[in-house]
């Protein structure tokens, strides 16, 4: 059983929902960030995605492109990355997931990089800009599913019921439901129609449903987690890199995410 899949099934057991927290890869550099990795689990994070940072990253609001902006500054490339999370699984099972663009795995090569993916311990991949037909086109979905490397898909608002077959029918590991329109970024609410929309995604699949894009603060994901298996919380985690460092970026990180893991616990406990 992968650690993406045994991740859910424990948490599903205990009727806990997931954490994942979202942080840039290399930000301010890759020592910090697999030191982060492991704090960031001692808090309560149950999955980590790591963002592979890129020039044009379209999907995203100017708070993650300044962490890829820190991050490219200072050196970082995809096979350190590997080499980080290498050296990350001497010391931490906690699942970890790619999540970026497909120009730099494409450059990198797909057979290459789903193959030092696996063997460096990464556990899954999003990328954003390559939709399950692409996917299939490239060959990376054949790959990714051989390799043993989970190729986690987005749906969004606007998802009809084809788009949400598709995605099912090629995602592995969980589906991200990407709960606003637009690029990334904290929101001051969360969409009144979330509800209904997972529900119809729900219907068509048992695969778990984690919720991100926009959830900035403990009270947003205890109700995000009352409708979905998890939430990813990003732009609010990375804005503290921007603003902190060393010894204090630390405690915040710390303080942040087990009061968003409280605040999960404390909406699933009601259920």
């Amino acid at each position: 059983m992968s650690r993406l899949a045994d991740t859910f099934r424990k948490l599903s057991k205990n009727e806990e929902k997931a954490l994942v927290t979202f942080i840039t890869a290399g930000d301010p550099d890759l020592e910090t960030t697999a030191e982060m990795i492991l704090e960031l689990e001692k808090a309560g994070a149950d999955i980590i995605e790591l963002g592979i940072p890129f020039s044009d990253p379209m999907a995203d609001g100017p708070t993650i492109q300044l962490s890829s902006e820190r991050s490219l500054s200072g050196g970082t490339t995809l096979p350190k990355i590997l080499d980080m999370v290498r050296s990350v699984r001497k010391t931490s099972q906690i699942p970890l997931v790619l999540m970026g663009y497909y120009n730099p795995v494409y450059f990198y090569g797909n057979e290459r990089f789903v193959t030092d993916a696996v063997e460096a311990g990464v556990d899954g991949v999003i990328l954003v800009d390559l939709p399950p037909e692409e996917a299939d086109a490239e060959g990376f979905s054949d790959l990714a599913r051989k390799g043993g490397l989970d190729c986690i898909f987005l749906l969004t608002p606007t998802s009809d019921d084809s788009r949400i077959a598709k995605v099912v029918k090629r995602g592995r590991g969980f589906l991200y439901y990407v709960s606003v329109t637009g690029v990334t970024g904290a929101r001051k609410e969360i969409s009144t129609t979330l509800a209904g929309e997972l529900e119809k995604i729900r219907n068509a699949t048992a695969m778990p449903l984690v919720v991100g894009f926009g959830i900035s603060d403990p009270s947003q994901a205890a109700t995000v987690a009352a409708l979905g298996d998890g939430v990813v919380v990003g732009s609010a985690l990375v804005k503290l890199f921007e603003e902190n460092r060393g010894t204090e970026l630390r405690e915040k990180v710390a303080e942040f995410v087990s009061a968003l893991k409280a605040g999960i616990r404390g909406a699933t406990s009601k259920n």
